[in-house]
Parts: C-alpha cells; sequence; structure tokens
C-alpha cells in the first residue's frame, strides 16, 4: 500500500488567513473586491477550502463583521481598565479607541466598509452599539457623552474616506474635554 501525501491540517490558522485577507481586500479595493475566488487566492486556499470554512461569501463576510467587532470589543474592555475615573469611561474608551484607529486602514476601516454596505451589518453593528450604552448607562448616560460618541463616530467616517478633518486635533481635546466632564461652554 503506497503512502498517501497528508498535508498537515491548521484550520484554525487557515481561518483567521481567510478572515483577515477578506478583511484586507475589503479595505483596500472595497467590499466588491471580496469574492471567494480572490480571498481563498489571497489565502492559498482553495475555493472549496474556503467554503469549508465559510459556505458562502456572505457567512464570510459575516464572520469577517463578527471578528472586527469582537477585536473592537476587546480593545474598548482593555481601555476601561485602564481608566480609574468610572464616570465616562466607556466614552472615552470609545473616542479613543475610534480615533486610535479609524485612519489606519486596518480593523476599524473593515469595520466601517461592511457597516455602510451591508444593512443587516448595520443594524447589528445598532444592536452592539445599544448593548454598549445599556450595559455602561451609570456611568456613560448623558447627552455630552452621547455627543462625544455621535461625533467620534462622524469623525470616523470621515478619515474613512480620508477627508481631512479641519481642526482635527482641536475636535480631540473638546471632545476628550466632555468625556472627562471638563468641558466648558464655548
Amino acid at each position: 500500500m503506497g503512502t498517501a501525501h497528508h498535508r498537515r491540517k491548521r484550520p484554525a490558522e487557515i481561518r483567521r488567513a481567510l478572515l483577515d485577507n477578506a478583511m484586507q481586500i475589503a479595505v483596500d479595493q472595497g467590499l466588491g473586491a471580496v469574492t471567494v475566488q480572490a480571498v481563498a487566492a489571497a489565502s492559498g486556499v482553495t475555493k472549496g477550502g474556503l467554503l469549508h470554512h465559510f459556505p458562502s461569501k456572505q457567512a464570510l463576510i459575516d464572520a469577517v463583521f463578527l471578528d472586527l467587532l469582537d477585536r473592537f470589543s476587546e480593545d474598548l474592555e482593555e481601555r476601561m481598565r485602564d481608566d480609574p475615573v468610572a464616570p465616562g469611561r466607556m466614552t472615552r474608551a470609545y473616542l479613543s479607541s475610534v480615533l486610535d484607529l479609524g485612519a489606519d486602514g486596518g480593523p476599524t476601516a473593515a469595520l466601517s466598509i461592511l457597516m455602510l454596505a451591508d444593512a443587516p451589518l448595520r443594524q447589528r453593528w445598532a444592536d452592539w452599539t445599544e448593548a454598549l450604552v445599556s450595559r455602561h448607562r451609570a456611568t456613560d448616560d448623558s447627552v455630552d457623552l452621547t455627543l462625544v460618541r455621535l461625533a467620534a463616530d462622524g469623525i470616523w467616517l470621515s478619515d474613512l474616506g480620508a477627508v481631512p478633518v479641519p481642526q482635527r486635533e482641536k475636535l480631540l481635546a473638546r471632545l476628550q474635554s466632555m468625556a472627562s466632564g471638563t468641558h466648558e461652554g464655548g
């Protein structure tokens, strides 16, 4: 009996490569360029190999979105753990996370692209955001803090299109002061 060639299986590594390559293609070329063939080729697997992990392009896109959302959530949690001041903690973490990652062309940009292009993903984002705000209602439920989060979203979206934000540093300083409760009118 001959010895068959056995390829070492690395399902977790292959799945990670598929997610990362799909995300990068979405950032670099747009969501329309995320095809089964393109992601499989970029990941060094066959289309069948991709379909083994994700039964359809939509399943892949959904998985990329959930992976990015998990990464974003982990970043927020880490930032909140590092902030000793409870009032506004979640909003400050959200602001710094969005603004640190928004213009890098990486995970946060991919999250934006996926949300903007897919109505069910926008709904998942809205549900995730509402759950986040609900969990932190005791420390982050004010008009000023809501305004800070919405402004952060606006800056994030303007970064996505590489639109320069006038007075970005002043805006950031103002939003940080609002989230710290040190905002003075004007």
